[in-house]
C-alpha cells in the first residue's frame, strides 16, 4: 500500500468537506473551513488516533471496511471511492460483491431523518449505519464488531434485544431474515465474504442451519410491521418500523416512528433524548 499517498489524500479530502454538509454543528469560533481530525474519526467510527497514523503513513492495511466507512463519510464521489481503496491495496467492490455503498443520495435521505431512528443494513443483513436516535432507542451499536453486526446472527443466537416478540413471531422473524439471506446468497454467488458469513453462521448456530437446510423457506412477509420496544428508561414503546428496499444499491433501510400525538410518540421522543445525552462523549 502507498501509506504516504493514502494518507495525503484523506487529509486534502478532509479538509475540503465543509462541516455541514455532513451534519457537524459549526460553533463561532471555528477557524477549519474542513473537518477535523476527531470529527472525522467520529463519523467514520474509527478512533482519531488511528485516524492520525493513517493520515500520517504510520498504519497500513486498513481493512476494507475502514475504507468504506471513510469513503461514506468524506460523501466521495465513485470514483474517488474506487481510487481511495487502490490506494490502500484493496480492488474496489464489484457487481458481483454484496454492496456496502451508501450512496450520496442515500445519504441525503438519511440527513433528513437524522431525528427519526434509522438503521441500514447491506443484502446480508450486516449493519452499516444506525443513527444516534436509533441507538437511543435501541442501545449503542458503535461496539459492535464481526458477527455481532449481523441481524441474522443477533437472532438466531438471541443476542439481547430491546425488541419484545413472542416466541412465535422470534421464530417467524428468523425464518424470514435467514429466507432473505438465502436468496442474497443466489444473487452473489461469487461474493467470498458472504460463502464465510453463511459458514459462520451455520458452524455457530444449530438454528439457522436448521433453517437453510429448510427444503422449503417461507416467504418473505410484508416488510412493514409494528414493534414494541422495552426502553429502560421510558419503558413498553409500540412503533411502526417501515423497511425500505434501495434496489439498485441493495439496501435495506428500518425506520421507526410513531402515529403523532400518541404515548408512543412521547415515548418515543424522551427516548431519543434520553439516549443522546448519554451517548455523548
Amino acid at each position: 500500500m502507498e501509506a504516504w499517498e493514502f494518507g495525503r489524500t484523506l487529509r486534502r479530502w478532509r479538509d475540503r468537506v465543509a462541516p455541514e454538509a455532513v451534519g457537524v454543528p459549526v460553533g463561532r469560533r471555528r477557524r477549519a473551513g474542513g473537518l477535523r481530525r476527531e470529527e472525522l474519526a467520529a463519523l467514520a467510527g474509527i478512533s482519531a488516533d488511528y485516524l492520525t497514523r493513517l493520515e500520517q503513513g504510520r498504519a497500513t492495511a486498513p481493512s476494507a471496511q475502514v475504507v468504506e466507512s471513510l469513503t461514506r463519510a468524506l460523501r466521495v464521489a465513485d470514483t474517488e471511492r474506487d481510487l481511495l481503496y487502490r490506494l490502500a491495496g484493496h480492488a474496489a467492490p464489484g457487481p458481483d460483491l454484496v454492496p456496502s455503498r451508501i450512496t450520496p443520495s442515500v445519504q441525503r435521505l438519511l440527513d433528513r431523518l437524522s431525528h427519526t431512528p434509522v438503521v441500514v443494513y447491506d443484502a446480508g443483513w450486516t449493519l452499516l449505519l444506525a443513527n444516534t436516535p436509533y441507538d437511543a432507542l435501541m442501545g449503542d451499536t458503535t461496539t459492535w464488531r464481526g458477527l455481532d453486526r449481523n441481524a441474522v446472527w443477533r437472532n438466531v443466537t438471541r443476542l439481547p434485544s430491546r425488541v419484545v416478540h413472542t416466541p412465535q413471531e422470534q421464530a417467524e422473524h428468523e425464518a424470514r431474515l435467514v429466507a432473505d439471506l438465502r436468496l442474497t446468497a443466489s444473487r452473489y454467488p461469487a461474493d467470498r465474504a458472504l460463502r464465510r458469513l453463511i459458514a459462520d453462521l451455520t458452524s455457530g448456530s444449530p438454528r439457522f442451519a436448521e433453517l437453510w437446510d429448510a427444503e422449503a423457506p417461507p416467504p418473505l412477509a410484508d416488510p412493514s410491521r409494528r414493534k414494541t420496544i422495552d426502553h429502560p428508561a421510558v419503558g413498553p414503546i409500540t412503533l411502526d418500523c417501515d423497511t425500505l428496499l434501495v434496489t439498485l444499491d441493495d439496501l435495506r433501510i428500518s425506520v421507526y416512528t410513531a402515529e403523532p400525538h400518541t404515548e408512543d410518540a412521547d415515548r418515543l421522543e424522551l427516548a431519543v433524548v434520553l439516549g443522546t445525552q448519554s451517548l455523548q462523549p
